[in-house]
């Protein structure tokens, strides 16, 4: 695994953009897995900025998306496709056609997951998968468990989570119970993984990810056994995982 400890958000941003842009750049064609919250977004604004400066094309790019409300329609402002088309879809040139996010209007979801999972197939798996990392160690909605989910699947979502959540929302009861997420083989599978963390919140569970033992308890702990994980953070984040690699 390699380690960035930058100065700050916006740093930390400028670090995590730089990244999906140089595979961008290497392999005009890749297929990259985005992640929403509230983390990724200033490296999705560096990416746009570097658009608009001639720097990185989307032509050739396709994604595909951790996850999806259950539920949400593509139009309702707190659907996750509706976040990536306002934070980045909507001011590059990529085709939207080639952008994948989880059907939350599917209902059956036994077919919403194997949809997914044929799209990302038939994709030839994801490049680079960008990933935050929630408080309790979930990485797309792949919550704390007795065991790692393999692929695409649809989950209940921890009181925890909905909590975290419900800013988004007029009202608690308004958060979505159920997700589509992918699952940790599918992003396991990834050729590599790019994770971005930010502020004194996180120290602790990134320490305990990167640093403790692998656990389906603490969901991103499986990333130390992936062959290519890159962790950029702002020094608030990374304090206690750096102290820890220190010693």
């Amino acid at each position: 695994m390699k380690f960035y400890c930058m100065e700050n958000y916006d740093e930390m941003s400028k670090k995590a953009a730089s990244i999906i842009a140089s595979k961008m750049i290497l392999k005009p064609d890749c297929v990259l897995g985005l992640a929403t919250g509230s983390t990724p977004i200033g490296t999705y604004k560096k990416l746009v900025e570097w658009y608009n400066a001639g720097d990185i094309d989307f032509a050739q790019v396709k994604t595909v998306n951790l996850d999806e409300y259950k539920g949400l329609p593509e139009d309702n402002d707190q659907s996750y496709r509706y976040f990536m088309n306002d934070n980045l879809f909507n001011h590059v040139n990529i085709d939207k056609a080639c952008t994948f996010v989880p059907n939350g209007l599917e209902k059956d979801s036994a077919k919403a997951c194997a949809d997914y999972n044929a799209i990302i197939k038939s994709m030839g798996g994801v490049d680079l998968q960008l990933l935050g990392l929630g408080h309790n160690g979930h990485i797309g909605f792949n919550e704390p468990s007795d065991h790692f989910e393999k692929e695409t699947h649809c989950v209940n979502l921890t009181p925890r989570t909905i909590e975290a959540n419900k800013r988004f929302f007029a009202s608690e009861a308004d958060v979505p119970r159920q997700a589509y997420t992918m699952g940790c083989q599918t992003i396991m599978n990834a050729k590599s993984v790019l994770v971005v963390v930010s502020g004194e919140d996180k120290a602790d569970i990134v320490a305990e990810a990167f640093a403790g033992p692998i656990t389906p308890q603490v969901p991103a702990s499986i990333l130390q056994m992936h062959q290519d994980v890159t962790v950029v953070g702002d020094k608030a984040a990374m304090s206690k995982l750096m102290d820890l690699l220190a010693k």
